[in-house]
């Protein structure tokens, strides 16, 4: 078992950046792929980024290449999102995501924790 539990999202105006943190627990972390996921209400969840378990690879949505950064200290046993230039369409609650395949599926999800951006 791992437990994930995510952390620094907020309210934050267009142009603006956020931090998130995703600290695990449990199983050793360094042996998981990870990744970043948001959802919104209504639609459905959708992959953001990706973060092989060395941090050797690392995948992103189209959408958020350039402005987004993921990373991983697993002396920490701590995923990151760095998000810079947020829109109000990166408005979402953001999970991150613990696998065996940065491809999935992914076995192990934290709560959640919202990011809201205003125009």
């Amino acid at each position: 078992q791992v437990q994930l539990v995510e952390s620094g999202g907020g309210l934050v105006q267009a142009g603006g950046s956020l931090r998130l943190s995703c600290a695990a627990s449990g199983r050793t972390f360094s042996r998981y792929h990870m990744a970043w996921f948001r959802q919104t209400p209504g639609k459905e969840r959708e992959f953001v980024a990706a973060i092989t378990w060395s941090g050797g690879s690392i995948y992103y949505l189209d959408s958020v290449k350039g402005r987004f950064t993921i990373s991983r200290d697993n002396t920490k046993n701590t995923l990151y999102l760095q998000m810079n230039s947020l829109k109000p369409e990166d408005t979402a609650v953001y999970y991150c995501a613990a696998g065996g395949s940065y491809k999935g599926p992914y076995d192990y999800w934290g709560q959640g924790t919202q990011v809201t951006v205003s125009s």
